[in-house]
């Protein structure tokens, strides 16, 4: 693909992303995107296929784009515990986001949708986070920072919890105070009972 063929396919999901933000995904159609994007329904086909396809592609986008904001986020003498609590950090910040998120438009997707374990890019996320965690947690341990007996276990309670709380903040509401609470709840199982290691 060319440079000016990638950046049009970046500027289709670029605004593509904004029209699932304000619609969600089920009620997104390929006019829609071509409307939003200015262009032709031709023009489009170019380089998608579907709805779907676009929707897929935005998420990978985003991911990327959220991991590399993180990565560049961390010091380079940070300890296991400073990168666990930047990691809890920004999943607040995306609890707490009123608008300008995907959140609702991805839980359409695959309520719709419905792809395979291994088409399923959440379970790929989810598994990947939980492995990093864990082995963040396993430094933690032989660093003294941590407590933990099974650190597989923790990492997937807590992306599980984070999850929870994720439905939560699109379906019942939730505060800030209670996202500290979970929070603070999961780093005390580590045996961190310092709350100033996560001020909020």
């Amino acid at each position: 693909m060319g440079e000016k063929s990638a950046q049009k396919r970046k500027f289709i999901l670029e605004t593509a992303r904004k029209v699932f933000v304000e619609k969600g995904f089920k009620k997104v159609t390929m006019k829609d995107i071509v409307e939003a994007c200015d262009i032709s329904r031709g023009g489009l086909y170019l380089y998608f296929d579907s709805t779907s396809q676009i929707f897929l592609e935005v998420m990978k986008m985003e991911s990327q784009e959220a991991d590399d904001v993180f990565s560049d986020s961390i010091a380079d003498d940070a300890t296991a515990a400073d990168i666990l609590i930047l990691f809890l950090k920004e999943q607040k910040k995306e609890l707490l986001r009123k608008s300008d998120t995907l959140t609702q438009a991805i839980y359409e997707f695959y309520f719709q949708i419905q792809p395979g374990r291994k088409g399923n890019i959440l379970k790929r996320q989810f598994d990947s986070a939980v492995r990093i965690i864990e082995k963040l947690i396993e430094t933690g341990v032989e660093n003294g920072e941590f407590f933990c007996d099974d650190c597989k276990g923790m990492a997937r309670n807590i992306m599980f919890v984070l999850e929870g709380l994720k439905i939560s903040a699109q379906t019942i509401g939730i505060s800030a105070e209670a996202v500290d609470r979970e929070i603070l709840f999961m780093l005390k199982m580590l045996g961190v009972e310092d709350k100033d290691m996560f001020p909020g």
